[in-house]
């Protein structure tokens, strides 16, 4: 997802530690590659909030949230982002007290969505609140450890050890970490790129600068590339030759390149470096000392892979146990097997999908090209059984 918009209020707003502890940990959970961690809102809660070094300030994505923990919202104002409609309109709340295990918030405050246009629970396939951004990095240092998926915060002054990790300068813009990495979309043609890094974006990379844009690449497909603040962000998909991070090289890496009719795009960076890529890493992100340390985990020789089915879709229903697709990709796999829009995933492999999550779904239409899989789908009011045979596009 891509985000611009304004802040909210200009006083001080982070989170500290409590009882003078100089560290504390918790667990999060990787869901579709959204790194989700539970807090409490004025006392309620938890509720799960994706955390998004890509968004400037806290986002309420839930506006059944304004009910249930009595949030004042008595201010207006103005998101605006990457996608194809019009700005829309936001509450601004008064300070909120904001906790999470053995942490706490100071002076933050949120924007909450009147209407809830990302969807973020039925794309997870279970609840999800919001978004927590800057405020919960500008003071702590904060390191994610995606093998065992626990993240520790140190207090100001305090740091992790640091051996075997790699230094990258980042800095700190408009409340976002940008870095400078070099990145080759083919053999020969390295250029140098200023990237936000994204901890809310699911993709490996996205290149928004038109000079880089993939006129001579092999292959690509077109897609929709998520959702931003104004509406949705349609582009094609191919693969680079190369990026680098510091000392370390990514070679075919799966890229997004958003169409030129998106709205809002930002033209002060070249892209985003997103959870593709950065889950291959242990984290630690430092904005006071504007460092982020790397350290390769059990993730880093994983290949990308793409989505082999064309086939998008989303949980719903009680529990999110139903499954429906939203959109079939011209041509691809799911295309040629007869898929369409509105048709009810009802069991894949003879398992029925209110036994299956979203992930497990997502690991099978990408697991590899040429399997045969067997989908029952409810549609023309009956129900049906056709054999997917999956496609590697890119």
């Amino acid at each position: 997802m891509l985000f611009c918009f304004c802040a909210i209020t200009a006083q001080a707003q982070f989170f500290l530690l409590k009882d003078g502890k100089k560290a504390v940990s918790l667990r999060f959970s990787i869901v579709r590659n959204m790194v989700i961690v539970p807090l409490h809102i004025n006392g309620r809660g938890p509720f799960n909030f994706v955390l998004d070094t890509g968004v400037g300030l806290m986002i309420i994505t839930d506006p059944k949230l304004v009910d249930s923990i009595n949030i004042d919202t008595k201010r207006t104002l103005k998101l605006y982002g990457a996608g194809f409609n019009d700005a829309f309109e936001a509450y601004a709340t008064n300070t909120l007290q904001v906790t999470l295990p053995g942490m706490s918030s100071w002076g933050v405050a949120a924007a909450i969505l009147k209407t809830d246009h990302f969807g973020l629970s039925n794309y997870a396939g279970m609840p999800v609140h919001g978004l927590l951004g800057y405020e919960f990095f500008n003071r702590l240092t904060v390191k994610l450890n995606f093998s065992d998926s626990t993240l520790t915060a140190y207090a100001p002054g305090k740091t992790p050890r640091l051996k075997k990790y790699t230094k990258l300068a980042i800095q700190i813009e408009d409340r976002k970490p940008y870095i400078n990495s070099k990145l080759a979309l083919l053999a020969g043609q390295e250029v140098n790129t200023k990237l936000i890094v994204d901890l809310g974006a699911g993709h490996p990379l996205l290149i928004e600068n038109k000079q880089y844009y993939p006129h001579n690449l092999q292959k690509t497909v077109a897609a929709n590339l998520g959702i931003g603040l104004t509406g949705p962000v349609n582009g094609v998909i191919g693969r680079i030759e190369h990026i680098n991070l510091g000392k370390f090289r990514f070679k075919d890496v799966i890229t997004n390149f958003p169409d030129s009719g998106s709205k809002h795009l930002v033209t002060t960076r070249d892209g985003n470096l997103g959870l593709g890529i950065l889950k291959k890493f242990s984290l630690i992100f430092d904005y006071q000392n504007e460092a982020l340390y790397i350290k390769p985990n059990s993730y880093f020789k994983e290949p990308f892979e793409h989505d082999m089915s064309g086939l998008e879709y989303y949980a719903t229903g009680s529990g999110f146990k139903q499954v429906f697709i939203s959109r079939v990709e011209a041509g691809s796999a799911g295309a040629k097997a007869g898929f369409k829009e509105n048709d009810q995933i009802t069991a894949i492999n003879f398992k029925p999908v209110s036994q299956l999550s979203l992930i497990e779904i997502d690991a099978l239409f990408k697991s590899r090209p040429n399997r045969n899989i067997l989908v029952e789908v409810y549609h023309d009011n009956k129900y049906e059984l056709v054999m997917l045979t999956l496609q590697r596009r890119i």
